[in-house]
């Protein structure tokens, strides 16, 4: 009985939420365009406008960490094998201390685009360190010789650049067995300030279960792009937490401010490959 009164508390949180954003849509439709009524109702807590660049404002300033996300599109048949040399490549990198990049995490699609495998690198220094990592890998025999080998083993494969968020967890290694959860969120362009500000306050109701694993926004690559990474013991787990979170006061609003900010979004559910720091 309490298990379902909870459920329906849940399901009566959510209908709640979807019938303003139904309202304020319907507000929308029927305003004229020199109206700024829903303006005001969708983006309440409006950022002021500054002459600062967005990494500047978002990013952390206490460090001058740059990521890099991979998504490699394997085919089928090699999966297995690239594991295996991805993993050999990583732990050798990993041995010489004096290239100023670390693997946080590696990761085999489970639910998404199938056949893919996602790597998330730290360099501890920026660009500069990027620069200098490009430099020493292009002169490391052994390092190309994999490239040369992998590249058989992809269909397709791209990269972004990152920046962390200043009010996001730092990414840390993790003991498992954990799924983990990636969404990633396409916003209409300009608004990355004001999903800043909602999440800043939003992230403390995403942390009684150590799920918050690291929030990035994109600086090269595909722009105006938001990842959020996640762990989760299961999915039922993933289930169980992600419904907690409408039992909160303000979560509601947070979503409610930040789904008109969304062009697109995707969830991917990744299980770590066997060398992955992040567990």
């Amino acid at each position: 009985i309490m298990a379902t009164t909870r459920s329906l508390h849940i399901l009566n949180r959510q209908q709640h939420f979807l019938n303003k954003v139904h309202s304020t849509w319907l507000a929308r439709g029927s305003a004229n365009k020199s109206d700024e009524g829903w303006l005001s109702s969708m983006f309440a807590h409006k950022a002021d406008a500054r002459k600062d660049a967005h990494s500047n404002l978002l990013s952390k300033k206490e460090t001058s960490n740059l990521y890099k996300i991979q998504f490699h599109n394997v085919k089928p048949e090699c999966m297995e094998a690239y594991n295996k040399m991805s993993d050999e490549v990583q732990k050798e990198l990993h041995r010489d201390t004096s290239y100023p990049c670390e693997v946080i995490g590696s990761w085999n699609n489970w639910y998404g685009e199938q056949d893919q495998a996602v790597h998330l690198w730290r360099y501890s220094g920026g660009y500069p360190a990027l620069t200098e990592c490009l430099r020493k890998l292009n002169r490391n025999t052994a390092y190309l010789a994999f490239r040369k080998e992998r590249s058989k083993m992809l269909i397709s494969r791209r990269n972004q650049l990152l920046l962390e968020f200043s009010f996001w967890n730092e990414p840390a290694p993790r003991s498992g067995p954990n799924i983990y959860e990636l969404r990633t969120y396409q916003l209409v362009p300009g608004t990355m300030i004001e999903w800043g500000n909602h999440w800043a306050r939003a992230i403390k109701y995403r942390q009684e279960n150590n799920e918050a694993v690291g929030g990035f926004f994109t600086q090269i690559g595909e722009l105006y792009v938001v990842h959020h990474l996640w762990a989760y013991k299961d999915l039922q787990s993933r289930e169980e937490t992600r419904n907690a979170a409408w039992l909160k006061e303000g979560w509601d609003a947070n979503v409610h401010y930040t789904l008109p900010l969304i062009q697109k979004m995707e969830s991917r559910i990744m299980i770590p490959m066997e060398h992955s720091p992040l567990q």
